[in-house]
């Protein structure tokens, strides 16, 4: 609440100031004030030279304070003050001008030290009582079963503790509210257990400075606030945020007043460094609470936040666990085999009781399965397609769905709150759990919505606290996190079954396509087969009618050139063999070739040449038209040799092929004649010529002396498979031939 004042002047700390401005924005840490009850002394951190104050310092302390160090007025030594191994000074204990004993809190706040000077009570706790009292309260709280049994018994702890008439444990609710979650009084106040309370009666930042300062205390309602002062020390505005005397909103005073309350006291319950309640400590006369009380009380609180965090972190785990398990139920007897809307009916019952509701529904499509109490299936279809368009992440929660939802409003008692999962399949679905209005009656201490302001528009704090209630209609039972975690986890769960079952699909569709795929293609194989076979029966038949002819002919020449074409149509027909009982087709290994068409030729140009012949084949896997050219070049070299080199005696005969980095080379060299016949313009030489030049290579001799070397290079990019072949790259893949 903010007071409203000028710079410079007399602090605002009537009510009559304090109205006027709103709650919410008012400094109360900046009060400029400090309750009667202590003194307070500001000092320079530099000089430590007192330079401003508040409280009867003149009356209790000393006369001439302003001015003079504070090592002299406390009678402490200087270095005292820039010890860091020891800067507090609540070991001090002050005497004061009327039989007084102060205590001494310290504290730094940037350029100023304020010291905080509050009178000893005669009778303290001691030690080890205090320590009991900490060892029984833990003890207690520990065999609570839950935060309601914590609360009940903190309240009477702190009672017994602080000698209030009343004490209340003040939980904070997620909409600002607060509650009364635990009780301790006598009959000097009336009970306000599970009363609830405004968010305006405690604004933001007055909470913020209950997790700052963790205990407050007002010894007298009544009380009138004690200024810094002199007003020319420039001391207005000064944060007093860590000041255990600091003076209290005139309109929280009157708030106390209008409640009955003379004395109070505040505990704040800090979980996990959130703000969760406050201890509120009430009583109908004037009194204390001691500095030795005061720290006991933080201690228990302390003691008491933990013990809260434990059991809601126990309820939360044993929430989280019962999710766990009974989603893994449901999910792991889901049948693969089955579509995940078939799954998910199958599993109603098991489904719906995964999260308490009244109403459970599968919606797919136009088809809803439904069980429990729902709306009628015409608003079940609208809210199906409200849900697609507008949730985020595909999990959507409401404990007002007539708020979130307006046509919903319409039917509370049949669903006023819903937890869905939309789920992305190709066949939208969603799954929707239901909950029905409960009507609540809350009971508050006072109206809520009266007493803020008068006509005049000037806030004024309430003025009564009786009991009033207020019935909520359109609410349903809230979803905790862990029931929205536990529906992020199940929607994760069934798009995985879903995006499985589609690849299963899928990896079928595609099996039964390759199996059909193979069967086309054993069906070419064997055509394919069928084709080389008959190409292969038609040659050699061909080959043997020239066979026939050359024998039959009388002239020479006649039988020479039938002679040399049945040794072509043999090199033809040898590759179309192959072709035949090789698993691949259309590629051959080219040196077995070779290998084998030599030895066709040895046998055809007589067995002697078989002990002349010397080869030295690399394997290379190429098509089957490059091979019957390369084929067709040697044969016509070979029988080249045979007629020329040795006038078709046998003779030493060397045949290479080999592979550089991009060409292919094959070599064929003799020891006989070298004859200028080799150079003619005969049918064979430009057959040669013709077939070397259509794979873009070179044909060359070169004299030995004795002999004659042909060699013939081709790049490789001519004579290799291409890769839309459907059988090369597995023809490729095969372990070479190994020759020597």
């Amino acid at each position: 609440m903010t007071v409203q004042r000028a710079a410079g002047s007399e602090p605002g700390l009537s009510l009559e100031h304090a109205v006027m401005t709103s709650c919410d924005r008012e400094p109360i840490h900046r009060p400029d004030a400090i309750q009667p009850y202590g003194l307070l002394l500001v000092a320079d951190s530099a000089s430590l030279t007192v330079i401003g104050g508040a409280g009867d310092l003149e009356g209790r302390l000393t006369p001439d304070w302003l001015g003079r160090s504070l090592s002299a007025i406390l009678e402490v030594p200087t270095d005292r003050f820039q010890d860091e191994k020891r800067p507090s000074l609540s070991d001090l204990r002050i005497p004061g001008l009327k039989g007084e004993t102060f205590s001494v809190l310290r504290h730094d706040q940037g350029s100023h030290i304020l010291v905080e000077l509050e009178p000893v009570e005669p009778h303290k706790l001691l030690t080890w009582d205090i320590f009991g009292e900490i060892d029984s309260t833990a003890d207690r709280f520990e065999r609570c079963p839950d935060t309601a049994s914590v609360c009940r018994q903190g309240a009477t702890i702190f009672r017994r503790l602080t000698g209030f008439d009343r004490v209340l444990v003040y939980r904070f609710m997620e909409d600002g509210t607060g509650r009364v979650v635990g009780e301790s009084r006598n009959n000097a106040f009336p009970s306000l257990m599970n009363h609830h309370f405004p968010a305006s009666d405690i604004p933001t930042q007055a909470r913020a400075l209950y997790l700052r300062n963790r205990i407050r205390v007002i010894p007298d309602v009544t009380y009138e606030a004690a200024p810094i002062r002199p007003q020319e020390a420039g001391l207005a505005g000064l944060d007093l945020s860590d000041v255990q005397l600091r003076s209290v909103s005139p309109i929280h005073l009157q708030y106390m007043a209008n409640m009955g309350v003379r004395a109070s006291a505040s505990v704040s319950l800090v979980v996990d460094g959130v703000l969760w309640g406050l201890i509120a400590c009430h009583n109908a006369t004037p009194r204390c609470l001691s500095e030795d009380i005061r720290a006991a009380c933080r201690t228990l609180a302390g003691v008491m936040s933990r013990q809260l965090r434990n059991k809601e972190e126990l309820v939360t785990y044993q929430e989280r666990l019962r999710l766990r398990n009974a989603m893994e139920f449901v999910t792991s007897h889901f049948d693969v085999r089955h579509p995940i809307e078939s799954n998910l009916r199958s599993f109603m019952s098991e489904l719906q009781s995964l999260f308490p509701c009244n109403g459970f529904a599968v919606i797919s499509g136009e088809t809803i399965t439904a069980t429990g109490v729902l709306p009628d299936t015409e608003n079940l279809h609208k809210l199906h397609d409200w849900l697609r368009m507008g949730t985020s992440g595909g999990i959507f929660t409401s404990a007002m769905l007539g708020k979130d939802y307006p046509p919903a409003a319409g039917w509370p008692e049949r669903s006023a709150g819903i937890l869905a999962i939309t789920l992305p399949f190709r066949t939208p679905m969603c799954l929707i759990w239901s909950r029905v209005e409960i009507i609540q009656t809350i009971e508050w201490a006072g109206n809520p919505h009266k007493g803020d302001e008068d006509g005049d528009g000037v806030l004024r704090p309430r003025t009564s606290f009786r009991t009033w209630e207020q019935t909520i209609r359109g609410h349903s039972l809230r979803w905790s996190n862990e029931q929205k975690q536990a529906a992020r986890r199940l929607r994760r769960v069934m798009i995985a079954d879903y995006q499985t079952q589609q690849l299963r699909e899928l990896n079928a569709t595609l099996a039964a396509t390759l199996e059909e795929r193979e069967n086309l293609l054993r069906q070419k194989d064997f055509l394919i087969r069928e084709v080389n076979h008959r190409v292969q029966n038609s040659l050699q038949m061909v080959a043997s009618f020239l066979k026939l002819q050359a024998r039959t002919s009388s002239n020479e020449e006649t039988t020479t050139a039938l002679t040399e074409a049945q040794h072509r149509i043999a090199a033809i027909g040898l590759v179309h063999r192959r072709l035949y009982r090789d698993e691949h087709f259309g590629v051959v290994d080219l040196g077995r070739y070779l290998e084998e068409l030599m030895e066709e030729l040895c046998s055809s140009l007589g067995e002697d040449w078989h002990e002349q012949l010397h080869l030295s084949l690399f394997p290379i896997m190429i098509s089957a038209d490059r091979a019957i050219n390369i084929g067709l070049v040697l044969t016509e070299l070979v029988i080249n040799a045979s007629k020329y080199a040795y006038e078709g005696a046998a003779g030493p005969l060397h045949v290479g092929l080999a592979q550089t980095s991009d060409r292919l080379i094959l070599t064929v060299s003799d020891q006989g004649e070298c004859t200028p016949q080799l150079q003619g313009t005969g049918f064979g030489t430009r057959m040669m010529n013709a077939v070397v030049s259509s794979l873009s290579g070179t044909l060359t001799y070169t004299p030995l002396s004795p002999g004659l070397e042909a060699v013939m290079t081709l790049p490789l990019d001519s004579i290799l498979p291409t890769e839309t072949d459907a059988s090369t790259e597995a023809a490729l893949s095969q372990t070479p031939y190994p020759y020597p």
